[in-house]
């Protein structure tokens, strides 16, 4: 049931890492309408200074008592994605809607399971697939709905990165290489989820997908190296090659989406300025995003939990890129 349109959304946030200080944290305090008002981590100095550098007033070393809190009305929860579903389930059976960082679990399988317990209980559970509504890829979908490049005939993703210095130590990884934490695939799993879930934003669910996964480097023990091939549902095809271990010379962020009358090209992380090739020339559009990236995913989940307009990043419409991710993994 929503919440009534002057109420609060008071969040109680799960995990006090990087997303909570610099993207999520701040918007659900700036937000109109939300506050977070407890913070949880097992480490209970990084829970109180985290509560006392953003003038939160409870924090809490276990999550059961975090969501169990009587002045906490919704878990933000901001964890590795092995603990996605868990604790998204926790909530709604609480009877608080769950708002889960992505990909929303470290499976499709456990996805269906969230996706379960959000119908039964009729407690929704949202996803932060916050680029859908930033305005550089809002653009995007502009040009392509005034049919600027014509009809849409083909998708390409390319993206390659070194490996950070961190991905050097085996003794300490980055727990996005941590298999038992992240589940397989690394940064693929973290990165990739944001192009797939983007590009089934715009041109419907994929339906078919296969792919390779390798480790090229030795680094560490999950895949570093990815390509795989694509099919929506409203018959475009796609691809896409990712590698987490390139030299810095071959450094790419770039989605190129082709049209029998042109051509869109586009960073996901970068924001690079958006490119529009047709017979016109080329065209650039640089877009700025607001000061916190989260801010608008989070006024329209705010906005749905006070009644107002339904917010579609949900977990169903995020179901389909673990399904993708999954199969290129070779997992289902």
């Amino acid at each position: 049931m929503p919440m009534k349109s002057d109420s609060q959304v008071r969040w109680g946030v799960i995990g006090c890492g990087e997303a909570t200080e610099t993207k999520s944290g701040p918007a659900l305090q700036c937000v109109e309408g939300s506050m977070i008002a407890a913070v949880m981590s097992r480490d209970k100095e990084k829970a109180r200074s985290y509560a006392q550098r953003h003038g939160i007033q409870h924090f809490y070393t276990d999550p059961v008592e975090l969501i169990n809190d009587r002045n906490v009305n919704a878990i933000y929860i901001a964890t590795p994605p092995s603990s996605h579903a868990t604790f998204a389930i926790m909530a709604m059976k609480a009877g608080k809607p769950a708002y889960v960082e992505k990909p929303l679990a470290s499976s499709y399988e456990e996805c269906l399971r969230v996706n379960n317990v959000s119908q039964q209980t009729g407690v929704r559970c949202y996803v932060a697939y916050y680029r859908r509504y930033l305005p550089y890829f809002e653009k995007v979908k502009q040009i392509l709905a005034d049919g600027t490049i014509g009809k849409v005939l083909s998708v390409q993703i390319r993206f390659a990165v070194p490996p950070r210095e961190l991905d050097y130590n085996k003794t300490n990884l980055p727990w996005r290489l941590q298999p038992d934490i992240a589940g397989a695939g690394g940064y693929f799993y973290d990165l990739a989820s944001h192009q797939l879930d983007m590009l089934q934003h715009m041109f419907g669910v994929i339906i078919e997908a296969e792919g390779y996964a390798t480790n090229m480097a030795g680094l560490y023990r999950v895949q570093d190296t990815f390509n795989a091939c694509f099919r929506f549902a409203n018959g475009i095809t796609g691809s896409g090659s990712w590698c987490f271990v390139a030299h810095d010379s071959a450094r790419t962020d770039r989605i190129e989406i082709v049209g029998d009358k042109g051509m869109i090209c586009f960073s996901v992380f970068d924001y690079t300025p958006i490119a529009l090739h047709t017979e016109r020339g080329r065209e650039e559009f640089s877009i700025a995003n607001p000061q916190y990236v989260q801010t608008p995913l989070i006024q329209a989940i705010v906005d749905d939990l006070r009644g107002g307009s339904r917010c579609e990043c949900d977990s169903v419409s995020a179901t389909p890129t673990n399904w993708v991710m999954d199969k290129i993994l070779e997992k289902i």
